[in-house]
């Protein structure tokens, strides 16, 4: 299960930091190996206070851990041709880190593998980046020798994710008057992506547009919306708007209701807890409004039964040779990529991991 992960405790937090940003898919930086400490040590302090304000680490390996094990019950019982099955996390940023969960797959004796991003939209920088680091890892023994490897890259328009963010959205509409709820504006907001990244041909805008279309179409698109943008870092341009601005702007124009809906994060960490629970519901409220955020899936039963569905149809489907290692859209590089390690990555994993 891939992610980008968070400290779990305080401490953590410069560690994670630096890692975040030594690492170019995601934030393209000049000297980036002489830079990233030092932005990393210049915020740690600032960050590590957020972390304490949301209750001393986040908890996106606790959730993680949860969907997986309660996952792999189910796939017991929805593909017994597999079972056991046994999850894994491998976070990029924080423990445990992608060179951790390999080690213990090779202790494991691990021999068939499948590669689960948690991250629903693809994107180079988030589903890339993990993927990128596992191939190193993998196509240097680290994971053990002889793994079979498959990829499900990308779902962020599976029936049960989408049913159970709009059953979020539907008990946090509860929370407005019967008589005004019609009028409360949804607000989408996911991480933003430097523009650098998005004007390369990247996935990740158009299919976080997706999701919330589907999501839209289950909600009979009875409320106004829009896909707004959060977590940009540094001066360079991202893309926009951003989530802060939208709400300020939503209160200039008189619309005084709204729901966050955090659509391309699966499990509660700093940019629901801190950054859409801290900074954007108290801004909102403090310009009049009425703002309330729809969960995070976490330990959403219909959430966790759509990871095993996925995971389920994916190894039917593999075993039958309907599909191959990788699907379609995995094989597509951006029509700007210059990262031969994608390439290299790409071709390995449709290779099945030889």
């Amino acid at each position: 299960m891939l992610n980008m992960g968070g400290p779990s405790t305080v401490p953590e937090t410069h560690d994670f930091l630096k890692n975040l940003f030594l690492d170019g898919d995601l934030i393209p930086l000049p000297f980036q190996s002489i830079l990233a400490p030092i932005i990393a040590k210049r915020r740690t302090p600032q960050i590590e206070k957020q972390y304490e304000d949301i209750g001393g680490g986040s908890p996106i390996l606790h959730y993680t851990k949860l969907q997986g094990e309660r996952m792999a019950a189910l796939l017991d019982e929805l593909h017994p041709a597999t079972a056991p099955h046994k999850s894994y996390v491998a976070f990029r940023y924080a423990r445990p880190l992608t060179d951790e969960t390999a080690r213990q797959l090779k202790a494991d004796g691990v021999k068939r593998a499948v590669a689960f991003t948690q991250y629903p939209q693809y994107s180079c920088s988030t589903t890339g980046s993990s993927l990128n680091e596992l191939y190193r890892r993998g196509k240097a023994g680290e994971a053990g020798d002889g793994v079979e490897w498959s990829v499900i890259d990308r779902w962020g328009t599976h029936p049960g994710f989408i049913e159970a963010v709009a059953q979020n959205i539907e008990h946090a509409l509860a929370k407005f008057s019967p008589e005004r709820r019609s009028e409360t504006v949804l607000l989408f907001s996911a991480h933003s992506l430097p523009m650098s990244v998005v004007n390369r041909g990247d996935p990740y805008v158009l299919e976080v547009s997706a999701s919330v279309s589907a999501v839209m179409d289950r909600l009979g698109n009875k409320n106004p919306y829009r896909l707004v943008w959060q977590s940009q870092v540094g001066p360079a341009a991202w893309m926009g708007m951003q989530t802060s601005e939208a709400i300020k702007g939503l209160a200039r124009l008189g619309r005084k209701q709204v729901v966050l809906i955090p659509i391309a994060f699966t499990s509660d960490h700093i940019e629901t807890l801190y950054e859409l629970d801290l900074e954007y519901v108290k801004e909102g409220r403090e310009l009049g409004m009425e703002v309330h955020r729809a969960e995070s899936l976490n330990d959403s039963p219909v959430f966790i039964r759509a990871l095993a569905d996925l995971a389920a149809t994916h190894l039917r489907d593999y075993s039958s040779g309907k599909i191959g290692p990788t699907s379609i859209q995995m094989g597509l590089r951006c029509p700007g990529c210059t990262n031969a390690t994608c390439g290299a990555q790409k071709a390995w994993f449709a290779r099945g991991g030889r």
